[in-house]
């Protein structure tokens, strides 16, 4: 009998190892957020086939001049599709501003216009734009000066991946053909950027690129599916990649990196914590929390200056997402997180009706809330 008692207590260390383990696995604090009982949280919770969450919560340890990450997912899966929105902007305004760097007489204050458009502008003017309110106009004249076959190929070239980026925002055009750009050399003389012709997209065959019951064309209730397939993809994995190459550049090798100069670099992260109303924006109408939805997205309040917020937003057919860069140099608080989420009950596109205010919003600004407070007694 009590030669078995060694026997016996391996026994018992092995399931103590493997409940261990378990506990550790479970530890994980994005699943302890996200199953918690705050209201704004449980009720997406709750309900999640419809809902299509994904999140990827990333812990920034610094020690001395190395600094590590520690990505925590959920339901995050590029296979799974899901609608970007606005988020796109972020690469596209990233590759304009590599391109500029490849033209001698083109810098970010360079005046120009899209041919049949009657708007002047620059490219500090228009990348500002699209992260303080998320201009569509804005976004379409860097695609016309891009083109969408140098957005994609220099992204995967970067190792930005998967992605794929086709649409023009805010309208139905799928020309694959650039309107040219008139640019000015000064206040008199103007040359032209001739047009290029880009690939026509393969329609996407992912899961979920269906959604939905019906959905509107015009004045129409179509009773099927709306197919994305022709839409913009830009998963989860994608658009943290490109935050982090962004923010820490030095963590990645020098081809994975765009070529930014410097002054470039620090406009482009003025440009992203930048909030409407410090670039001249109606506060009635463009509230800090408008492209920041984590922590502030469902408040008027201000922004404490204390606390930066380095983020694209995107909302569009019932889908927010939200891919930030959070820092708090007070409370020596850092860390990045992009979500997803579809708020569409009724199960149609293009009627205009979804839970943005009521369930989507609320709950990506307490997801950042959450986050914030863990990070805040976080020992690192």
């Amino acid at each position: 009998m009590f030669k078995k008692f060694p026997f016996i207590v391996l026994i018992l260390m092995f399931l103590f190892s493997c409940t261990s383990k378990k506990e550790e696995k479970t530890g994980d604090p994005l699943i302890a957020i996200l199953n918690s009982d705050t209201p704004k949280i449980k009720r997406v919770m709750d309900n999640l086939k419809e809902h299509e969450i994904q999140i990827r919560y990333t812990q920034i340890d610094r020690q001395g001049e190395d600094i590590h990450f520690t990505d925590f997912d959920f339901q995050v899966d590029s296979s799974n599709y899901f609608y970007p929105a606005s988020t796109v902007k972020f690469p596209t305004a990233v590759v304009a501003l590599e391109k500029l760097n490849q033209l001698d007489s083109l810098n970010l204050n360079t005046r120009f216009y899209i041919e049949g458009d009657s708007i002047e502008t620059t490219f500090s003017e228009v990348i500002s734009q699209i992260f303080a309110v998320s201009d569509n106009d804005a976004n379409n004249r860097l695609v016309e000066f891009l083109g969408q076959d140098t957005i994609n190929a220099t992204l995967k070239r970067k190792g930005v991946t998967p992605v794929r980026i086709w649409q023009r925002l805010g309208n139905l055009d799928d020309n694959t053909a650039t309107k040219p750009l008139i640019v000015y050399e000064n206040d008199s003389t103007t040359y032209m950027l001739p047009s290029t012709i880009n690939t026509f997209p393969k329609g996407l065959k992912i899961k979920h690129i269906k959604k939905g019951t019906g959905f509107y064309e015009e004045d129409s209730l179509m009773a099927e599916p709306f197919n994305f397939s022709l839409k913009n993809y830009y998963p989860i994995e994608a658009q943290a990649s490109l935050l982090k190459r962004i923010i820490f550049p030095e963590k990645f090798e020098e081809k994975e990196r765009f070529n930014l100069s410097k002054e470039q670099h620090n406009f482009l992260l003025k440009a992203m914590r930048t909030v409407p109303r410090s670039a001249g924006y109606n506060t009635a109408e463009y509230y800090d929390g408008y492209c920041k939805f984590f922590i502030y997205g469902d408040t008027k309040d201000n922004i404490p200056d204390h606390i930066e917020i380095y983020n694209k937003v995107g909302f569009a057919y019932g889908t927010l997402t939200d891919c930030a860069y959070i820092k708090d140099a007070s409370n020596n608080v850092e860390f990045m997180v992009t979500a997803t989420l579809l708020v569409n009950a009724n199960g149609v596109f293009n009627d205009n009706t979804y839970e943005y205010d009521a369930i989507g919003i609320p709950f990506l600004a307490e997801l950042g809330r959450q986050l914030y407070n863990f990070e805040l007694n976080r020992k690192q």
